[in-house]
């Protein structure tokens, strides 16, 4: 089911942040060099106010690559809570949406800001004392930038009809 992304982007970055909060990434789909499709596992994307967002782009070698010939992505956001789940199985209907596809287009690399590694930083400040924290998030400043051009509701029948 497509999403007026305009009229919904609010309630489509409430989305995606409920999903980092059950799952820790998003998963973004891009084709490679064979016409493969390929997904990588994102922590760090964030969704601007305007139909745009970025992502540090340390470890997502195969979007980089990928993207010297094609820049279409697609992003797929997950609400996994358990008890959004439980609750939604037991009334037969989502109150909200369970998941969506963003399409859109990478843009350039270049230095996250400071608003941008500020943000980046919150994300990631629960994990802060852990031993692989430092490994995994330490030297994040390039991001990638993305434009969204449209985006789609998961259908699960009669239990989204409402969303």
């Amino acid at each position: 089911m497509k999403i007026n992304l305009e009229e919904n982007w609010q309630k489509i970055r409430i989305h995606f942040s409920k999903s980092f909060g059950s799952n820790m990434h998003v998963s973004i789909a891009s084709v490679d060099e064979n016409h493969q499709p390929t997904i990588t596992p994102i922590g760090s994307l964030f969704l601007n106010n305007n139909q745009t967002g970025f992502y540090f782009e340390k470890f997502a070698s195969k979007l980089n690559i990928n993207s010297k010939m094609n820049k279409n992505i697609c992003v797929l956001a997950v609400n996994s809570n358990k008890w959004f789940w439980f609750k939604s199985l037991f009334k037969m209907s989502f109150s909200e949406y369970p998941a969506i596809k963003l399409y859109g287009e990478l843009g350039i690399k270049r230095e996250a800001t400071e608003k941008e590694y500020s943000a980046f930083q919150r994300r990631i400040r629960q994990t802060k004392r852990l031993k692989g924290s430092n490994y995994l998030w330490k030297d994040m400043g390039i991001v990638r930038e993305i434009t969204f051009a449209k985006g789609e509701k998961i259908n699960l029948g009669i239990m989204t009809k409402e969303n």
